[in-house]
């Protein structure tokens, strides 16, 4: 069952999954220069955003539409979309990352709903 708050309210997990293709710019950094790009940008964001956690799926070899997902998970909305907005300020978004899909989900929100333990 969800966490719940003093008031009984639900803990809600907010689940967003992006699905990314790698550009031909990331390609053409050496493996070097691509780890220090997300030591020097995308881990100092997490830094900043300590409520929103992010896992990194590899997908090229099981797809021809995504070479990447990531996984974003974040207690509020408003966590996630404030890292979004620096992902979008950074060369992440639309320069070595093409954004292909967002999917938001909601962790276990049938079973908050129907007051039921999730699977």
């Amino acid at each position: 069952m969800a966490q719940t708050n003093s008031q009984t309210a639900p803990v809600l997990n907010h689940v967003f999954f992006i699905n990314v293709r790698t550009t031909t710019q990331w390609l053409a950094l050496s493996p070097q220069e691509r780890f220090g790009f997300l030591d020097e940008v995308v881990r100092p964001m997490l830094g900043r955003h300590p409520k929103v956690s992010m896992r990194f799926f590899d997908s090229e070899g099981f797809s021809a539409d995504v070479t990447d997902v990531l996984m974003w998970e974040a207690p509020d909305v408003m966590a996630y979309q404030a890292i979004v907005e620096e992902l979008r300020e950074s060369k992440f978004w639309g320069t070595y990352f093409d954004i292909v899909q967002i999917v938001a989900s909601i962790e276990n929100a049938y079973a908050i709903h129907y007051e039921v333990v999730p699977l």
